[in-house]
Protein backbone atom coordinates (compact mmCIF):
# COMPACT_ATOMS: atom_id res chain seq x y z
CA UNK A 1 0.00 0.00 0.00
CA UNK A 2 1.27 3.63 -0.55
CA UNK A 3 2.17 5.97 2.32
CA UNK A 4 0.14 8.59 2.69
CA UNK A 5 0.53 11.81 4.67
CA UNK A 6 -1.70 14.79 5.14
CA UNK A 7 1.76 17.06 5.34
CA UNK A 8 -0.44 20.31 6.26
CA UNK A 9 -3.62 22.23 5.97
CA UNK A 10 -2.74 25.93 6.06
CA UNK A 11 -5.25 28.43 4.94
CA UNK A 12 -8.24 27.02 2.73
CA UNK A 13 -6.39 24.08 0.98
CA UNK A 14 -4.47 20.72 1.81
CA UNK A 15 -1.14 19.45 0.82
CA UNK A 16 -0.81 15.69 0.84
CA UNK A 17 2.79 13.54 0.38
CA UNK A 18 1.97 9.98 -1.20
CA UNK A 19 4.70 7.70 -1.87
CA UNK A 20 3.80 4.97 -4.09
CA UNK A 21 4.14 0.92 -3.88
CA UNK A 22 7.44 -0.64 -4.54
CA UNK A 23 4.74 -2.82 -6.37
CA UNK A 24 2.73 -0.18 -8.02
CA UNK A 25 1.36 -1.16 -11.35
CA UNK A 26 1.39 1.90 -14.14
CA UNK A 27 -1.88 4.00 -13.60
CA UNK A 28 -2.80 6.95 -14.57
CA UNK A 29 -2.32 9.80 -11.72
CA UNK A 30 -5.66 10.83 -11.69
CA UNK A 31 -7.11 7.70 -10.92
CA UNK A 32 -3.96 6.81 -8.51
CA UNK A 33 -4.74 9.99 -6.50
CA UNK A 34 -9.11 9.48 -6.41
CA UNK A 35 -8.62 5.89 -4.94
CA UNK A 36 -6.59 7.69 -2.30
CA UNK A 37 -7.63 10.83 -1.79
CA UNK A 38 -10.97 11.09 0.35
CA UNK A 39 -13.62 13.97 -1.01
CA UNK A 40 -11.06 14.51 -4.30
CA UNK A 41 -12.61 14.00 -7.54
CA UNK A 42 -11.16 12.66 -10.63
CA UNK A 43 -12.12 16.18 -12.04
CA UNK A 44 -11.04 18.01 -8.75
CA UNK A 45 -7.58 16.21 -9.67
CA UNK A 46 -7.17 17.26 -13.04
CA UNK A 47 -7.58 20.89 -12.13
CA UNK A 48 -5.21 20.44 -9.93
CA UNK A 49 -2.45 19.04 -11.74
CA UNK A 50 -3.33 21.16 -14.95
CA UNK A 51 -2.52 24.05 -12.95
CA UNK A 52 0.52 22.55 -11.89
CA UNK A 53 -0.43 21.78 -8.16
CA UNK A 54 0.40 18.11 -8.48
CA UNK A 55 4.35 16.88 -8.20
CA UNK A 56 5.58 13.61 -8.92
CA UNK A 57 9.29 13.63 -8.33
CA UNK A 58 9.71 17.38 -7.26
CA UNK A 59 8.27 18.04 -11.19
CA UNK A 60 4.70 18.83 -12.04
CA UNK A 61 2.73 16.72 -13.84
CA UNK A 62 -0.39 16.29 -16.54
CA UNK A 63 -3.21 13.91 -15.43
CA UNK A 64 -2.42 11.26 -18.01
CA UNK A 65 1.16 10.60 -16.28
CA UNK A 66 1.71 7.59 -15.50
CA UNK A 67 2.88 6.06 -11.46
CA UNK A 68 5.33 4.22 -11.11
CA UNK A 69 6.88 2.06 -8.41
CA UNK A 70 8.16 4.61 -5.53
CA UNK A 71 7.23 7.34 -6.85
CA UNK A 72 6.88 10.41 -4.58
CA UNK A 73 3.48 12.72 -4.95
CA UNK A 74 2.79 16.05 -3.88
CA UNK A 75 -0.84 17.20 -4.27
CA UNK A 76 -1.79 20.63 -3.19
CA UNK A 77 -6.04 20.74 -3.28
CA UNK A 78 -7.93 23.67 -2.56
CA UNK A 79 -11.29 24.05 -0.42
CA UNK A 80 -12.79 20.73 0.83
CA UNK A 81 -16.38 20.03 -0.02
CA UNK A 82 -19.58 21.70 1.20
CA UNK A 83 -20.68 20.55 4.38
CA UNK A 84 -24.15 22.00 4.76
CA UNK A 85 -26.72 23.71 2.12
CA UNK A 86 -25.36 27.11 1.75
CA UNK A 87 -27.88 29.76 0.63
CA UNK A 88 -26.77 32.67 -1.50
CA UNK A 89 -27.74 35.88 0.15
CA UNK A 90 -27.71 39.54 -1.62
CA UNK A 91 -25.61 40.96 0.80
CA UNK A 92 -23.54 44.21 -0.63
CA UNK A 93 -19.82 43.26 -0.84
CA UNK A 94 -17.00 46.36 -1.12
CA UNK A 95 -15.30 44.99 -4.00
CA UNK A 96 -11.65 46.73 -5.23
CA UNK A 97 -10.92 44.67 -7.91
CA UNK A 98 -12.48 42.19 -10.28
CA UNK A 99 -11.81 40.22 -13.54
CA UNK A 100 -12.78 36.65 -15.16
CA UNK A 101 -10.45 35.17 -12.91
CA UNK A 102 -10.23 36.55 -9.65
CA UNK A 103 -12.26 39.08 -7.33
CA UNK A 104 -10.41 41.58 -4.25
CA UNK A 105 -12.76 42.92 -1.61
CA UNK A 106 -12.27 44.86 1.43
CA UNK A 107 -14.20 42.58 4.30
CA UNK A 108 -15.31 44.79 6.75
CA UNK A 109 -15.34 43.49 10.88
CA UNK A 110 -18.02 41.66 11.74
CA UNK A 111 -18.63 39.72 8.87
CA UNK A 112 -17.87 35.73 8.88
CA UNK A 113 -16.01 34.83 5.94
CA UNK A 114 -17.47 31.14 5.52
CA UNK A 115 -20.14 29.17 6.47
CA UNK A 116 -19.67 26.93 10.05
CA UNK A 117 -20.94 26.10 13.50
CA UNK A 118 -23.35 29.33 14.42
CA UNK A 119 -22.48 31.30 11.14
CA UNK A 120 -24.46 29.84 8.53
CA UNK A 121 -25.91 33.03 6.77
CA UNK A 122 -25.07 35.93 6.70
CA UNK A 123 -21.03 35.15 5.57
CA UNK A 124 -19.11 36.82 2.78
CA UNK A 125 -19.33 33.30 0.94
CA UNK A 126 -23.37 33.36 1.00
CA UNK A 127 -22.76 36.97 -0.90
CA UNK A 128 -20.31 35.63 -3.02
CA UNK A 129 -23.02 32.53 -3.72
CA UNK A 130 -25.17 35.37 -4.76
CA UNK A 131 -22.50 37.57 -6.63
CA UNK A 132 -21.40 34.82 -8.88
CA UNK A 133 -24.49 32.20 -9.04
CA UNK A 134 -23.75 32.09 -12.61
CA UNK A 135 -20.33 30.84 -12.12
CA UNK A 136 -19.34 27.02 -12.47
CA UNK A 137 -17.05 26.73 -9.22
CA UNK A 138 -19.83 28.43 -7.06
CA UNK A 139 -22.41 25.71 -8.15
CA UNK A 140 -20.22 22.26 -7.53
CA UNK A 141 -21.26 21.86 -3.62
CA UNK A 142 -18.25 23.03 -2.22
CA UNK A 143 -18.49 25.04 1.33
CA UNK A 144 -15.73 27.62 0.79
CA UNK A 145 -16.16 28.00 -3.06
CA UNK A 146 -12.82 29.97 -4.36
CA UNK A 147 -11.55 31.09 -1.10
CA UNK A 148 -7.43 30.49 -0.52
CA UNK A 149 -7.40 32.50 2.57
CA UNK A 150 -9.92 33.97 5.64
CA UNK A 151 -9.86 36.63 8.34
CA UNK A 152 -11.38 36.07 11.31
CA UNK A 153 -14.83 37.47 11.76
CA UNK A 154 -13.90 40.66 13.95
CA UNK A 155 -10.58 41.46 11.56
CA UNK A 156 -10.85 43.98 8.59
CA UNK A 157 -9.58 44.14 5.18
CA UNK A 158 -8.39 42.82 1.71
CA UNK A 159 -9.34 38.98 0.55
CA UNK A 160 -8.48 37.53 -2.58
CA UNK A 161 -10.94 35.14 -4.06
CA UNK A 162 -10.74 32.79 -6.81
CA UNK A 163 -13.84 32.78 -10.03
CA UNK A 164 -13.11 29.75 -11.56
CA UNK A 165 -11.03 26.22 -11.19
CA UNK A 166 -7.70 27.02 -12.97
CA UNK A 167 -7.50 30.40 -10.86
CA UNK A 168 -8.37 28.39 -7.19
CA UNK A 169 -5.72 26.16 -7.53
CA UNK A 170 -3.11 28.85 -8.91
CA UNK A 171 -3.77 31.03 -6.12
CA UNK A 172 -3.91 28.13 -3.46
CA UNK A 173 -0.15 26.87 -4.66
CA UNK A 174 0.65 30.73 -4.06
CA UNK A 175 -0.35 30.36 -0.90
CA UNK A 176 0.98 27.41 0.39
CA UNK A 177 4.48 28.22 -1.45
CA UNK A 178 4.21 31.79 0.51
CA UNK A 179 4.95 34.07 -2.60
CA UNK A 180 2.22 36.20 -1.47
CA UNK A 181 2.67 39.41 0.67
CA UNK A 182 0.17 40.02 3.18
CA UNK A 183 0.63 42.99 5.30
CA UNK A 184 -1.47 43.62 8.34
CA UNK A 185 -1.77 46.83 10.91
CA UNK A 186 -2.70 46.08 14.51
CA UNK A 187 -2.97 48.40 17.26
CA UNK A 188 -1.45 46.30 20.83
CA UNK A 189 -0.92 47.19 24.38
CA UNK A 190 2.32 49.07 25.00
CA UNK A 191 5.70 49.40 23.04
CA UNK A 192 7.13 46.35 22.04
CA UNK A 193 10.82 45.83 22.33
CA UNK A 194 12.54 45.87 19.72
CA UNK A 195 10.39 48.04 17.66
CA UNK A 196 11.13 45.77 14.42
CA UNK A 197 11.74 42.44 15.09
CA UNK A 198 10.23 38.74 14.44
CA UNK A 199 7.84 36.64 16.74
CA UNK A 200 7.98 32.77 16.18
CA UNK A 201 6.41 29.31 17.62
CA UNK A 202 4.08 27.29 17.04
CA UNK A 203 1.07 27.71 17.25
CA UNK A 204 -2.37 25.22 18.25
CA UNK A 205 -5.16 24.71 19.71
CA UNK A 206 -5.30 26.39 23.56
CA UNK A 207 -5.19 22.95 25.78
CA UNK A 208 -7.09 24.79 28.49
CA UNK A 209 -10.21 26.60 25.61
CA UNK A 210 -10.70 24.72 22.25
CA UNK A 211 -12.21 27.91 20.95
CA UNK A 212 -8.75 29.84 20.92
CA UNK A 213 -4.70 29.11 19.82
CA UNK A 214 -2.10 29.15 21.89
CA UNK A 215 1.83 28.93 21.16
CA UNK A 216 3.75 26.45 21.90
CA UNK A 217 7.30 27.39 22.12
CA UNK A 218 8.65 23.73 22.56
CA UNK A 219 7.21 22.88 19.41
CA UNK A 220 5.57 19.77 20.78
CA UNK A 221 2.24 21.03 19.31
CA UNK A 222 0.48 23.23 16.56
CA UNK A 223 2.16 24.73 13.72
CA UNK A 224 5.12 26.71 12.99
CA UNK A 225 4.63 30.31 12.24
CA UNK A 226 6.16 33.32 11.67
CA UNK A 227 5.33 37.05 12.37
CA UNK A 228 7.67 39.94 11.25
CA UNK A 229 6.78 42.95 13.01
CA UNK A 230 7.60 46.99 12.84
CA UNK A 231 6.54 49.67 15.05
CA UNK A 232 4.79 52.74 13.06
CA UNK A 233 3.77 55.05 15.64
CA UNK A 234 4.24 55.13 19.05
CA UNK A 235 1.33 56.24 20.98
CA UNK A 236 2.28 56.42 24.44
CA UNK A 237 0.59 53.10 26.26
CA UNK A 238 -0.53 51.27 23.12
CA UNK A 239 0.99 51.80 19.47
CA UNK A 240 0.33 50.76 15.69
CA UNK A 241 2.36 48.16 14.05
CA UNK A 242 2.16 46.44 11.02
CA UNK A 243 2.87 42.50 10.60
CA UNK A 244 3.99 40.86 7.81
CA UNK A 245 3.15 36.97 7.55
CA UNK A 246 5.08 33.86 6.51
CA UNK A 247 2.81 31.96 7.88
CA UNK A 248 -1.20 32.34 7.89
CA UNK A 249 -2.16 30.12 11.02
CA UNK A 250 -5.47 30.83 13.03
CA UNK A 251 -5.81 33.81 14.87
CA UNK A 252 -1.59 33.83 14.27
CA UNK A 253 -1.20 37.59 14.79
CA UNK A 254 -3.64 38.52 17.75
CA UNK A 255 -1.97 35.07 19.60
CA UNK A 256 1.58 35.85 18.74
CA UNK A 257 1.48 39.28 20.35
CA UNK A 258 -0.35 38.22 23.27
CA UNK A 259 2.60 35.57 23.67
CA UNK A 260 4.84 38.65 23.91
CA UNK A 261 2.52 40.39 26.33
CA UNK A 262 1.52 43.05 24.12
CA UNK A 263 -2.12 41.66 23.20
CA UNK A 264 -3.92 42.98 20.60
CA UNK A 265 -6.21 46.70 21.69
CA UNK A 266 -10.06 45.10 22.74
CA UNK A 267 -9.01 41.10 22.20
CA UNK A 268 -11.06 40.32 24.29
CA UNK A 269 -10.03 36.35 23.16
CA UNK A 270 -6.40 37.70 23.78
CA UNK A 271 -6.56 39.76 27.05
CA UNK A 272 -6.16 42.66 25.66
CA UNK A 273 -10.18 44.17 27.06
CA UNK A 274 -8.87 45.14 29.57
CA UNK A 275 -6.12 48.53 30.82
CA UNK A 276 -3.09 46.97 30.10
CA UNK A 277 -1.15 49.82 30.41
CA UNK A 278 -2.00 53.49 31.51
CA UNK A 279 -2.10 55.23 35.05
CA UNK A 280 -4.96 54.41 37.52
CA UNK A 281 -6.82 57.69 37.02
CA UNK A 282 -9.99 57.44 36.88
CA UNK A 283 -10.24 60.02 33.64
CA UNK A 284 -7.84 57.20 31.77
CA UNK A 285 -10.10 54.73 32.92
CA UNK A 286 -12.96 56.40 30.78
CA UNK A 287 -10.93 57.12 28.12
CA UNK A 288 -9.79 53.57 27.50
CA UNK A 289 -13.70 52.64 27.66
CA UNK A 290 -14.42 55.12 25.23
CA UNK A 291 -12.15 53.81 22.96
CA UNK A 292 -12.88 50.50 23.61
CA UNK A 293 -16.65 51.67 22.48
CA UNK A 294 -15.49 53.19 19.36
CA UNK A 295 -13.46 49.69 18.53
CA UNK A 296 -15.58 46.95 20.18
CA UNK A 297 -13.37 44.89 18.45
CA UNK A 298 -9.70 42.85 18.23
CA UNK A 299 -8.07 46.36 16.56
CA UNK A 300 -6.62 44.07 13.92
CA UNK A 301 -6.89 45.36 9.68
CA UNK A 302 -5.96 42.91 6.55
CA UNK A 303 -4.48 46.38 4.93
CA UNK A 304 -2.18 45.28 1.65
CA UNK A 305 -2.24 42.09 -0.74
CA UNK A 306 0.15 41.28 -3.07
CA UNK A 307 -0.04 37.93 -5.57
CA UNK A 308 0.72 36.65 -9.09
CA UNK A 309 -2.17 37.07 -11.01
CA UNK A 310 -3.39 33.01 -12.00
CA UNK A 311 -3.70 33.36 -15.74
CA UNK A 312 -1.41 36.40 -16.55
CA UNK A 313 1.16 36.39 -14.08
CA UNK A 314 1.31 39.82 -13.55
CA UNK A 315 2.01 41.08 -10.00
CA UNK A 316 -0.94 42.90 -8.62
CA UNK A 317 -1.05 44.46 -5.30
CA UNK A 318 -3.55 46.13 -3.39
CA UNK A 319 -3.92 48.48 -0.72
CA UNK A 320 -6.92 49.55 1.48
CA UNK A 321 -7.34 52.24 3.98
CA UNK A 322 -7.63 51.99 8.00
CA UNK A 323 -11.23 51.92 9.04
CA UNK A 324 -12.69 54.17 10.75
CA UNK A 325 -13.14 52.85 14.21
CA UNK A 326 -9.16 52.26 14.29
CA UNK A 327 -8.91 55.98 12.85
CA UNK A 328 -11.02 57.38 15.01
CA UNK A 329 -9.09 55.21 18.22
CA UNK A 330 -5.49 56.05 16.69
CA UNK A 331 -6.68 60.08 16.54
CA UNK A 332 -7.69 60.29 20.26
CA UNK A 333 -4.60 58.39 21.40
CA UNK A 334 -2.63 61.24 19.83
CA UNK A 335 -4.83 64.26 20.73
CA UNK A 336 -4.36 62.40 24.50
CA UNK A 337 -0.39 62.20 24.49
CA UNK A 338 0.00 65.48 23.06
CA UNK A 339 -1.20 66.72 26.58
CA UNK A 340 -4.58 67.51 25.10
CA UNK A 341 -7.49 67.96 28.23
CA UNK A 342 -8.20 64.67 28.65
CA UNK A 343 -11.85 65.26 29.89
CA UNK A 344 -12.54 66.42 25.70
CA UNK A 345 -11.08 63.44 24.27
Amino acid sequence: MAEEELVDQQELFEHYRIIADPKQSLLRIDKFLSDRLQNASRTRIQNAANAGNILVNNNPVKPNYKIKPGDVVQVVLPTPPREVEIIPENIPLNIIYEDDDVLVVNKEAGMVVHPAYGNYTGTLVNALMWHFKELPLFNTGEVRPGLVHRIDKNTSGILVIAKNEFALNRLSRQFFYRTTDRRYQALVWGVPDPPEGTITGNVGRSIRDRKIMQVFTDGSEGKSAITHYKVLEDLGYISLIECKLETGRTHQIRVHFSHIRHPLFNDEEYGGDRILKGTTFTKYQQFIKNCFKILPRQALHAKSLSFDHPVTGKRLSFDSDLPDDMQQVIEKWRNYISGRDIENI
